[in-house]
């Protein structure tokens, strides 16, 4: 056995990745079991433009953000709580517990406390000078 430097080879990263949700898939019961599906919304002007979308990842009964972007000409103008409004409908309608999501202190902490999540975790100094915030909606209550 030896340890090889590997790097950007995405080809083995999708091996490891699928090994370990292989393994984590076998650890839970069958009714927490569930496919991925990827979710992304797009906000578009007439003519097919992208100004912004949501992306985001369903496994597990919840609902992961990955990604929300609203261009800065359209900003503030209530496009980035349409598109988070519209991903917390489609979680629920696809029956997900919660929601989940991380954003810089540059970015948009307050944004997500306004829409009612809740700030579970803060990395200091990440990057240098800034901070990452951790946010949870929960869509049902604990069991």
């Amino acid at each position: 056995m030896y340890i090889s430097e590997q790097w950007n080879d995405k080809r083995a990263a999708d091996y490891i990745r699928s090994k370990l949700i292989k393994y984590n898939a076998s650890c839970l019961p069958d009714q927490i079991k569930s496919s991925v599906e990827n979710l992304n919304l797009l906000l578009k002007d007439d003519a097919g433009k992208l100004f912004g979308g949501i992306t985001g990842t369903i496994f597990w009964a919840h609902l992961h953000v990955d990604f929300l972007w609203v261009d800065q000409s359209m900003r503030g103008k209530g496009y980035g709580s349409k598109l988070l409004r519209m991903a917390e409908r489609l979680a629920k309608e696809k029956q997900c517990r919660l929601i989940l999501l991380d954003t810089f202190s540059f970015q948009a902490p307050e944004f997500y406390k306004r829409h009612g999540y809740i700030e579970y975790g803060v990395v200091e100094d990440h990057p240098a000078g800034y901070s990452q915030h951790f946010f949870e909606k929960r869509l049902m209550p604990f069991k």
